[in-house]
């Protein structure tokens, strides 16, 4: 129903009615990224575009590379609205220094992340554990299955890009003299099992993940700080990133950016959608109640975007005037 009345509401834009303010903001391409959180950022976007701006909003499927380079060198889409930006400083930083692109949201995520990650049942158990350097002292709360005696830390599957990552974390922590043994979960299912399944029998579990992501939300993992400064570009770019580097020295995980990025040409003239856009922010933990929705209820970006228009609209009211926020409740 929800669907039928948004159709029917751009119906009637286009057959006339509300054409000034379709007219005001004009035709927008923009991104639908690829993955949960990417496909509810684009579709809540493009609802409250539609519903309370009058565009006309086209999505354009894809992932961050390809997005990216469309947007720097054809200049559309013309929003990207969670673009992650850490592999993309070579191209990205001479296109926002030379203006071709605006990141007019740097931070549209709360609370995202890659990193290390522990069941919450543990860190309430062991309140004197605050930091990855006090953590990896106690193999013992994480027995592995093949040898009780080691501490299993669970990394990344082989072949993804954070393996390397995590081998060379765990060399530069010295993991293994501490009694550590480093198990490759095989796949994104192992390694999503492996968290179900601790988090289901109230077990302990120590291993690597990322946010925003379904997991996280269901099982409210918590993110542990590593107890160290993060030790430079050079030494995560050109080592800890790197397969087979001989001295990886001990770091914080590299900070995850996300901007919301739009064209140049169309900074120009749309100053309230930039201005919306710079508001939006989504609570790191609203944004994992989503993902959990989505994957328990195979619910698609435009479903979930109504159900979290639905269920917060506290939250994204504060983002847009109180008459576009009327507008879009009125359409829902």
């Amino acid at each position: 129903m929800k669907k039928l009345l948004a159709s029917m509401a751009i119906a009637a834009a286009s057959m006339g009615f509300g054409t000034a303010a379709l007219a005001e903001c004009g035709e927008i391409k923009m991104a639908e990224f690829n993955w949960a959180s990417g496909e509810l950022m684009a579709n809540v976007d493009k609802i409250i575009l539609e519903e309370g701006y009058g565009c006309d909003i086209e999505l354009v499927i894809g992932g961050t590379t390809a997005i990216f380079a469309s947007m720097n060198e054809k200049g559309s889409p013309e929003i990207a609205g969670e673009q992650w930006v850490n592999a993309l400083r070579p191209v990205l930083d001479p296109a926002l220094e030379e203006g071709r692109i605006i990141a007019v949201n740097e931070a549209p995520i709360t609370g995202l992340g890659e990193g290390w990650w522990i069941t919450p049942n543990t860190v309430e158990a062991n309140p004197e554990l605050k930091t990855v350097l006090d953590w990896i002292e106690r193999p013992d709360l994480f027995p592995s299955a093949e040898d009780p005696s080691k501490g299993a830390f669970v990394g990344c599957p082989a072949g993804w890009g954070c393996q390397h990552n995590n081998i060379s974390l765990f060399e530069a922590f010295d993991m293994a003299e501490k009694g550590w043994v480093l198990i490759d979960p095989g796949s994104a299912a192992g390694l999503d099992g492996s968290i179900a399944k601790a988090s289901e029998r109230g077990e302990n579990w120590f291993g690597y993940y990322w946010s925003p992501t379904s997991i996280v939300g269901k099982y409210n993992l918590q993110p542990i700080p590593f107890g160290v400064p993060f030790a430079g570009a050079d030494n995560w770019d050109n080592c800890i990133a790197v397969e087979g580097c001989p001295n990886p020295q001990p770091t914080a995980w590299v900070q995850s950016e996300v901007y919301t990025l739009v064209t140049a040409e169309f900074a120009e003239g749309n100053d309230d959608i930039n201005e919306y856009l710079a508001a939006r922010v989504y609570p790191g933990e609203v944004m994992g109640s989503m993902l959990v929705f989505m994957a328990e209820e195979q619910a698609d970006g435009e479903d979930a975007a109504y159900e979290f228009l639905a269920t917060y609209e506290e939250v994204w009211t504060q983002w847009v005037p109180a008459d576009i926020a009327e507008k879009v409740k009125a359409a829902l």
